[in-house]
């Protein structure tokens, strides 16, 4: 296989398993919420879905390891507790989701039957495919993620060019923000350094005698190619559910609204459609995850296959019991980990795509300490204790937009990089 083809194979594999349970139900509530605002809110919730997690896949084919690698400047142990509460977060809520999600769309409307039956077949069938490692990106590049584009694409394109582009009022008090912050919900972050190493060593088992640089520049073209694709439905999934404003009840729930949107672009095919959609794109992603984290755990037990399968396991039978709960539960609970762990893993992504002159050990122990910090008051807020230190955290900007580390985070990387730099030039005097 030539290497533009096999840069599309990669690219169509990272987009697939970027594009999960919340990817498909999120941006349509959030459209159909953000009336003439859409636009504003496509852009914050790219900036958090879309350009973060790619800027992880570039992390990605800089390192050419493991999650791990993200965080060892600042410490071993540090990038050890860091890679096992991902994946622990990854194979505990994002994952049985997927099973959740498919489910209530692709299940319920045709058969009667319990959340517990549709996770267990779900995860047996998501095991094995996790215990064929070496078909996989092939699979989901070649087979399985045009499938789910063409679908997609009828969806955008139908809702585009049958309804008036009038929108309603949005309800959003800072769209801008309340659209990244909805893009935390997809959990591509956390996804694009947990898939991020399924890709490295899926392109390791195919290219052997690849050079170092080849195999970078590939997963570099990959990278932003999935993300295009990534940004293009996001745009056009928001912006359709924006269209259909005054087509639903206010309240109308996240799979509720998609199964809607589906039936009046698609018609009577519309369940079938929105079956096979949904299945296959959280399936890839469940796929991804387990295998991510089977990975993982293989390197950290020097190359152990018995760690890789009993791995699989485990996270297949944690897909079972919380794939059970219904799809708002398991993002409600998913709430308060991502409001901690979200924004050390886009600092951790964005200090590992820098030059290496400004992401030095010192900076990343500052950046990565000083963001720990000032996450906690939103950590706090998100399980209903934010109202006990309010009074201590009112000075902190951008707070009240569930933002407070940003700026302290920025202000950390430029004075740890500006006393590097007196040190240095100290040095050189010396």
């Amino acid at each position: 296989m030539n290497k533009t083809k096999e840069t599309l194979v990669i690219a169509f594999a990272l987009f697939s398993l970027f594009f999960g349970a919340g990817n498909l139900i999120l941006p349509p509530q959030l459209g159909f919420k953000s009336g003439d605002f859409w636009w504003l809110v496509t852009l914050g919730f790219c900036l958090s879905a879309v350009f973060i997690p790619i800027l992880g896949i570039l992390a990605h084919a800089k390192l050419q390891g493991t999650i791990f690698d993200f965080g060892k400047k600042v410490s071993p142990t540090f990038a050890l507790v860091y890679s096992f509460i991902v994946y622990g977060i990854s194979i505990t809520l994002p994952a049985p989701r997927t099973a959740s999600v498919t489910h209530e769309i692709a299940i319920q409307p045709f058969l009667d039957t319990p959340y517990a039956l549709t996770s267990i077949i779900y995860f047996v069938l998501v095991f094995i495919f996790v215990m064929n490692r070496s078909k996989i990106l092939s699979i989901i590049g070649k087979i399985l993620t045009p499938a789910i584009i063409i679908i997609l694409l009828l969806i955008i394109g139908i809702t585009t060019f049958s309804f008036d582009l009038i929108f309603g009022e949005t309800v959003f008090e800072n769209p801008f923000t309340d659209g990244i912050l909805e893009g935390y919900q997809t959990f591509d972050a956390i996804g694009a350094v947990v898939v991020g190493g399924v890709i490295i060593i899926s392109i390791n088992l195919k290219m052997k005698d690849a050079s170092y640089t080849s195999k970078k520049t590939m997963i570099r073209q990959a990278g932003w190619l999935a993300g295009l694709g990534l940004f293009l439905i996001y745009a056009g999934l928001i912006i359709t559910g924006a269209l259909m404003h005054d087509e639903f009840e206010s309240d109308i729930s996240r799979t509720a609204l998609l199964n809607g949107i589906s039936i009046r672009t698609l018609g009577n095919t519309a369940n079938l459609f929105l079956s096979i959609l949904v299945g296959l794109a959280c399936f890839t992603t469940a796929v991804g995850i387990i295998t991510g984290t089977a990975d993982f755990m293989k390197y950290k037990f020097g190359d152990s296959q018995k760690a890789y399968t009993l791995t699989a396991i485990i996270g297949c039978v944690l897909g079972v019991v919380m794939g059970q709960f219904n799809v708002d539960y398991i993002i409600a609970v998913a709430l308060p980990a991502l409001m901690f762990i979200y924004p050390i893993t886009i600092a951790l992504i964005l200090l590992n795509v820098a030059p290496e002159k400004w992401a030095s050990p010192l900076v990343f122990k500052t950046v990565v300490g000083v963001t720990i910090l000032f996450s906690i008051p939103d950590f706090l807020n998100s399980v209903g204790l934010g109202n006990a230190i309010a009074p201590f955290t009112t000075w902190i900007p951008l707070q009240a937009a569930t933002m407070g580390w940003v700026l302290p985070a920025l202000m950390a990387f430029v004075v740890s990089n500006s006393v590097l730099k007196r040190q240095h030039a100290f040095s050189a005097k010396k």
